[in-house]
């Protein structure tokens, strides 16, 4: 077959006017960090701390004021009033001649042990005619710690009553007043009656440290308690 050369040649200029190919378009990016194209990252819900309660308690003028205030974070609430002559044949100051105020309702503070959990500590007042308070005061509460004044110490054997009746674990610590005899605790158990099981520890309620030791025997007593309970079930 002959070739047929007669077609014209394409000139440049119809080359130059050409539609030039579309550019490609560039591949989508990931968002960079913190855009809105970012999905937040989980934040875990804002837990309440859990509120746990332990009783300071004792006789009168065994120091449970002092007590909570040395060891709470906060500026205590208390609710002491000065002694009058009103109360002078119905308070027994013997042993605690310079007392000039009592706790008529009760003491509070508190402790944070950790994001979650929160220790609040409530005095109970110490007069025998406030005692009605205490039932109210022991809703709730996970154990108790009895103050005894070596001085006076048949002044803690309601106190012991009490949380024995009720079934409230406690710890007896022995508040070393200045010029008060030393005591073993042996010997003060042995005075109050007490079961072999409960702790009786020496205690300097006006030290934050030795207040922090109390309740850290309390707390590993009533964590003893619930794991034989347990292991006997």
């Amino acid at each position: 077959m002959a070739y047929d050369d007669s077609s014209e040649p394409v000139s440049a200029s119809a080359v130059d006017t050409a539609p030039a190919p579309a550019p490609r378009a560039p591949a989508p990016r990931p968002p960079e960090p913190g855009t809105a194209g970012e999905r937040p990252a989980p934040t875990e819900p804002e837990v309440f701390p859990q509120a746990l309660k332990v009783l300071v308690a004792g006789g009168f003028g065994a120091g449970k004021t002092t007590f909570v205030g040395a060891v709470s974070e906060i500026a205590p609430l208390s609710t002491e009033e000065l002694l009058t002559q009103v109360g002078a044949g119905l308070d027994d100051l013997t042993g605690v001649e310079a007392k000039t105020s009592t706790t008529v309702a009760m003491d509070f503070g508190r402790i944070t042990l950790d994001p979650r959990h929160v220790l609040y500590l409530f005095g109970t007042p110490g007069q025998e005619r406030f005692w009605f308070l205490w039932d109210e005061l022991c809703e709730g509460a996970l154990g108790a710690v009895v103050l005894a004044d070596t001085r006076r110490l048949e002044q803690s054997f309601s106190a012991v009553d009490f949380f024995e009746q009720r079934g409230i674990g406690f710890v007896v610590a022995v508040n070393e007043f200045d010029g008060s005899y030393r005591y073993d605790p042996e010997e003060v158990r042995a005075a109050l009656g007490l079961d072999g099981r409960v702790p009786v520890i020496l205690c300097d309620a006006r030290i934050a440290s030795s207040g922090i030791r109390t309740l850290v025997t309390l707390v590993q007593h009533l964590l003893t308690t619930v794991t034989s309970v347990g292991a006997a079930l």
